[in-house]
């Protein structure tokens, strides 16, 4: 009986090397799912922030046109020195309220700093999809192979070797260039 041929002794090296390959899914997998909800947190940050810049912008809009407004108004022929120093100092915080480099809280700045902030929640959406898309890749690739095992169809696993090799590129690109390909 030294002939190997006993119970529970099959193809223990194709096995080994599926189970190999489920683990490298498994890590994949991980990276992707990692790396997809970091994309998506800071996604939601960058939008947070954008919003608050927008909302800041609009305040300052508001202020503006209050003080143009009351400036507009009180501003006549006949005004006391004490009136046109005040419509001097509303024009001029008009004006500061519309670009203040010193503090970047002017509505120029605003605007600026809130596209800025909208175009890193773009770029962290783009990476998250593709993030996802990575880790249904490998989630399939490892049923593929699990039922390689069970089903004693080697075609299965390789299918998922590919479908591994697919979420390899995807989680790269979520990495390294989320905007080269729009799959949405």
């Amino acid at each position: 009986m030294s002939g190997g041929h006993g119970h529970g002794h099959g193809d223990h090296g194709g096995s080994k090397k599926i189970a190999l390959l489920i683990s490298m899914l498994a890590l994949v997998l991980a990276f992707s799912e990692t790396l997809g909800k970091s994309a998506q947190t800071a996604a939601l940050a960058y939008n947070i922030e954008a919003s608050n810049l927008w909302a800041f912008f609009q305040a300052k809009t508001i202020r503006q046109t209050v003080l143009r407004t009351a400036a507009e108004e009180v501003a006549t022929g006949n005004m006391s020195p004490a009136a046109k120093d005040q419509v001097a100092k509303w024009k001029d915080t008009v004006q500061r309220y519309q670009s203040e480099p010193d503090t970047n809280e002017g509505r120029d700045q605003l605007v600026a700093r809130a596209k800025a902030a909208e175009q890193k929640r773009d770029v962290s959406m783009a990476a998250y999809h593709h993030y996802e898309v990575a880790s249904a890749a490998v989630q399939i690739a490892i049923v593929l192979a699990s039922a390689s095992i069970i089903a004693e169809i080697v075609a299965l696993a390789w299918i998922g070797g590919a479908l591994g090799v697919l979420g390899i590129v995807f989680s790269a690109i979520g990495f390294f260039a989320p905007n080269a390909v729009h799959l949405f």
